[in-house]
């Protein structure tokens, strides 16, 4: 049996340069770390920061505690920020596989807390983790035949 029209939408993969552009221009993504064994999600506000995704979160949260116990190499984490619209399934999706490293010098700390957008918490005894990526994807959902850009 053949059909003889296209699916409404495709995907389109990016490249590198166009995945961390999208996502630094959103501040809202979900982290994804291990939490007794079993894989934790948490949203969490981001910025990035020459090149690495910078958090800020609670001193004593899941995550942070997570990442301190990594000492010197870090632990995995995957980090996930997207824009799609709800009714037409279109926009993009970027995901970033790297080490976290709770940040612990004084002075980037207050450098960073210094980049946060407003509304991002940066008071009282907040801590900073710091994801260098290894491994970035992402995708556009878009639709057939239209124009593959994405906005963000």
């Amino acid at each position: 049996m053949t059909h003889d029209h296209e699916p409404a939408h495709r995907r389109v993969d990016l490249d590198q340069a166009e995945a961390l552009r999208l996502l630094g221009s959103v501040s809202l993504g979900r982290i994804v770390f291990t939490r007794q064994a079993l894989p934790a999600v948490r949203p969490v506000n981001h910025i990035l920061d020459d090149g690495d995704i910078v958090i800020v979160a609670p001193e004593g949260a899941a995550l942070t505690s997570y990442a301190q116990q990594s000492g010197g190499t870090g632990v995995v984490v995957a980090y996930e920020a997207d824009v799609i619209d709800p009714d037409t399934h279109l926009g993009w999706s970027v995901v970033v596989t790297g080490y976290a490293h709770l940040v612990s010098d004084p002075a980037e700390l207050v450098r960073i807390r210094g980049l946060l957008p407003p509304g991002v918490p940066a008071e009282g005894r907040r801590q900073a983790v710091r994801i260098h990526p290894e491994l970035v994807t992402g995708v556009l959902l878009t639709r057939t035949g239209g124009a593959a850009k994405a906005t963000g």
